[in-house]
């Protein structure tokens, strides 16, 4: 007679829970599994926003007595008028990196970088790979890297957070590989929502993060369950406004003749996010390849920040305070041109070395910081100029540069868009929107550029991958 398979451990089944959730129907699984990864997506990206909260203030603020502005959803504080300790923040931000860096080498290599192209690559390998570990370790360092000033993005961390108990819950009750993969891809969603207040957006960006010319469909509708559940849960920690409050919420397009101007940000924005993508791709082989091991070069990284921040300011952390006082008239001509015109690039210069370098923090924050200060140079050399079609306030300008530059580089352009019009309460930006959006991503789709180096192509070659790789495994030896 043959032999009765193995029963699956205990442990790594989750027993009857675990075989309940295996054998039941679409809805209640993804109802159940959506609700709880969104929790604690939810509950992760209170926790981090907290510790980076603190952090900073106790960094920067403290020590180097220098406050970053913070968007409107923070507080809407202006900052720091100057650095009162100038010589304390290269020492700030090389002290930062130098811990971030010495805790990751010791408790999980894997945290270093980014963070989300682990999670994309988890989603197309093993969704049950990502260590409990590393989701501790890439908090406690973002937070450093961020805190002390490192020119990086608080969504790479939460995305790892939320991807991670993915694959804890894959692990433990024992999901099929389509089914973890999409739990992950539903982490990976969930927590960027979550931490930018953008529940739509981060839905559908669950189901478009893993690919570069593609979409899964399969991801989408669990996604409204967990990020749904993580906004909620987030909201009633933290409250509900958007992240940039409202700006330029009651624009209407009364003529067609601006329409233009949009065209012209669609195509500024996809050349600056092709540069940003490319730099950081040659930064980060760069770094490999010098000398000095995982600690003394990140700590080089924070030390080269430190120095550009002392020229300017807008380097240095998130910057979502400086992409908010950019879309206001006053505050925007306040700032000298020649910081708004050169900010984009030194903004991708600090974010190279910053996680190039290997230390921790994402991409995303500050490529919408980026494309911020595109908008914002454009409007205010046109109105400069006094050409016509530019509007009065720049806000308009510099939402949709937030959605181009990004959205074209990440190749989600539909998942951004919608998260920066939650993130900024302006939907009514988006017949501009879809205009330079369209431009910059049919421009970007001639490229193999991409800033996730971890997406697949499409379904069907990362179908083939997996399929090549289990003929490999169950192949003779």
């Amino acid at each position: 007679m043959p032999e009765e398979p193995e029963e699956a451990p205990l442990e790594a089944s989750g027993g009857r829970f675990g075989a309940s959730i295996r054998n039941a129907g679409y809805l209640p699984k993804w109802l159940i599994l959506g609700v709880t990864i969104g929790a604690i997506s939810g509950l992760g990206a209170v926790i981090f926003y907290l510790a980076l909260k603190y952090t900073g203030d106790f960094l920067l603020g403290y020590l180097a007595g220098y406050h970053v502005p913070t968007p409107f959803g923070e507080g809407g504080s202006r900052g720091s008028a100057g650095f009162v300790r100038p010589w304390a923040i290269p020492l700030v931000t090389t002290g930062g990196a130098l811990l971030s860096a010495v805790i990751v080498a010791k408790f999980a290599p894997e945290a270093t970088g980014h963070g989300t192209d682990e999670a994309i690559e988890a989603v197309h390998t093993d969704p049950r790979a990502i260590r409990a570990r590393a989701v501790l370790v890439k908090m406690v360092a973002s937070a450093l890297t961020i805190g002390s000033g490192g020119s990086a993005g608080r969504e790479g961390p939460t995305a790892q957070i939320s991807a991670g108990f993915s694959s804890l819950l894959t692990r433990r009750l024992g999901l099929s590989d389509e089914d973890g993969r999409v739990a992950v891809a539903l982490g990976i969603g969930a927590g960027i929502g979550a931490i930018f207040a953008a529940p739509l957006g981060g839905a559908v960006l669950a189901a478009s993060i893993a690919y570069r010319d593609d979409f899964d469909y399969r991801s989408l509708l669990p996604g409204f369950i967990t990020s749904g559940t993580a906004y909620a849960v987030l909201g009633s920690f933290l409250g509900f406004e958007p992240l940039f409050g409202y700006i330029d919420a009651e624009y209407r397009f009364e003529r067609a003749a601006p329409l233009l101007w949009f065209a012209v940000i669609g195509v500024v924005a996809v050349a600056v996010g092709y540069v940003y993508a490319r730099a950081f791709h040659v930064t980060v082989a760069l770094f490999k390849r010098l000398s000095g091991g995982p600690i003394l070069k990140p700590a080089l990284g924070g030390l080269l920040v430190g120095l550009l921040g002392l020229l300017i300011p807008q380097v240095l952390g998130s910057g979502y305070g400086w992409a908010q006082l950019a879309a206001n008239r006053e505050t925007l001509l306040s700032i000298p041109l020649w910081i708004i015109v050169i900010l984009p690039i030194a903004k991708i210069a600090a974010t190279c070395l910053s996680i190039g370098s290997g230390g921790s923090g994402g991409l995303f924050g500050p490529g919408i910081v980026i494309g911020a200060f595109v908008g914002a140079a454009i409007w205010r050399l046109g109105e400069l100029a006094g050409l016509p079609g530019i509007p009065e306030q720049p806000g308009i300008f510099v939402v949709v540069g937030m959605m181009t530059c990004f959205g074209s580089v990440a190749r989600a352009p539909l998942a951004i868009m919608i998260m920066v019009a939650e993130m900024t309460g302006s939907f009514s930006v988006v017949p501009g929107a879809i205009l330079a959006v369209g431009v910059a991503s049919l421009l970007m789709s001639r490229t193999n550029v991409t800033i996730y180096e971890a997406q697949r192509l499409n379904r069907e070659a990362a179908e083939a991958e997996r399929a090549r790789r289990t003929a490999q495994t169950d192949g003779p030896a």
